[in-house]
């Protein structure tokens, strides 16, 4: 079970950075992983499940992915106590969809992505792993706060198992020098 917390967490960190959607608005996706490229850091709990209650801090860059094509590249860390997991992640137009994966994929310890979708602030990502089924929702609340939850599908409901709330690292923007 503990991999597959560390599996949602890598799930946490994907969503907290914005992915996936149809090619026909791919200009639209673009602009918003655009808009979510950056460094973000946050807390988030695992709110159901064998470790209900556990909280953890993320903290996640994610930048354009190689070949111009939307969806973003993703690097970073959760940590819980002492203990950090790194994170990372690349999730690409794939025709009229987006495909990608967590860490090393659902054929390792991560997670596939298999759909997605963009509607204005709000990413929804379909997520898998052998026989677990879920999706990731992340909402950008303004230009320096997001709020991610990702749920799993149990019959034929989807049941909230983590949520992260993630602030833009305003110390790692650069800006220009005044003269």
């Amino acid at each position: 079970m503990y991999s597959r917390c560390i599996s949602l967490f890598a799930g946490i960190a994907i969503a907290a950075t914005g992915l996936a959607t149809a090619a026909h608005a791919a200009p639209k996706d673009k602009e918003f992983f655009e808009n979510v490229s950056g460094t973000w850091k946050g807390p988030g709990e695992i709110v159901a499940g064998r470790y209900k209650g556990t909280k953890f801090t993320c903290s996640l860059t994610g930048s354009s992915p190689d070949g111009g094509k939307a969806g973003i590249k993703l690097d970073g860390s959760c940590r819980v106590g002492v203990f950090s997991q790194p994170m990372s992640a690349v999730i690409s137009q794939a025709g009229n969809s987006y495909k990608g994966k967590f860490l090393d994929g659902a054929k390792g310890k991560g997670l596939d992505v298999i759909s997605g979708a963009v509607n204005g602030n709000k990413v929804v990502l379909g997520i898998n792993r052998s026989k677990l089924n879920g999706a990731m929702i992340a909402r950008l609340e303004d230009e320096n706060a997001m709020k991610v939850t990702i749920s799993v599908k149990v019959g034929d409901k989807m049941i909230p198992v983590i949520g992260v709330n993630l602030n833009r690292d305003v110390d790692d923007i650069k800006v220009g020098s005044i003269k």
